[in-house]
């Protein structure tokens, strides 16, 4: 079978990004706009859910693929990147909830430079070197957290007062988690490329001369 199930999944939740951005750009209709934000929780916490099954059943199931590890990065970074441009701009933020500017930059920078990262390493190893780091996992699982606080923002601060101060903590913790990421991913490149390089250094000697 040309695509397994957890493949299967990533391309549902990539699918599922267009309705997802749909919503959002609708959720300050004055009339429905509250019910338009429900179903942009419904879609994001469906997405969510797909992304933590795909991986575990990849690895349950020992069907983990280059297409896999190719598609299930894109397809968070997508719906962050997505999430994020929507809820920082002015006209179509959650009033109340606006995702700080630079928390936007800091993720989406570090996506540039990851994308930078990986072509220059291609170019100079000839090799596609994707290996997820915990850094990189802790930014992506607090990103998830910090669109859905803001999308459940106006209505979980009915209830928790502290829940707009709560919610940009969770968005600069998640800027930094970014930067930190960003500089883990660009050490251990740095690495990759030192050790490769001195691999092709290595060459054995000819039979003819060994002793």
């Amino acid at each position: 079978m040309f695509l397994t199930l957890a493949n299967q999944i990533t391309l549902l939740r990539i699918l599922l990004i267009s309705p997802f951005v749909l919503c959002l750009l609708k959720t300050g209709h004055p009339n429905y706009g509250h019910w338009i934000r429900g179903g942009a929780v419904l879609i994001f916490v469906v997405m969510a859910i797909s992304d933590a099954m795909d991986g575990y059943l990849a690895r349950k199931q020992k069907q983990v693929t280059a297409l896999g590890a190719f598609l299930d990065p894109m397809a968070d970074k997508l719906m962050i990147t997505c999430a994020s441009v929507i809820l920082c701009s002015p006209q179509t933020a959650i009033e109340g909830f606006v995702l700080p500017l630079t928390v936007v930059v800091l993720i989406i920078g570090k996506d540039i430079l990851l994308l930078l990262g990986f072509i220059i390493t291609f170019l100079l190893t000839g090799q596609i070197h994707i290996r997820p780091v915990w850094a990189g996992k802790a930014s992506t699982f607090l990103q998830i957290i910090m669109v859905f606080s803001i999308l459940v923002g106006p209505e979980t601060a009915r209830w928790v007062a502290l829940w707009p101060a709560i919610t940009a903590a969770i968005c600069w913790a998640t800027g930094f988690c970014a930067m930190a990421a960003t500089f883990v991913y660009i050490y251990r490149g740095i690495r990759y490329i030192e050790e490769f390089g001195n691999t092709e250094k290595i060459t054995p000697e000819p039979l003819d001369n060994r002793k």
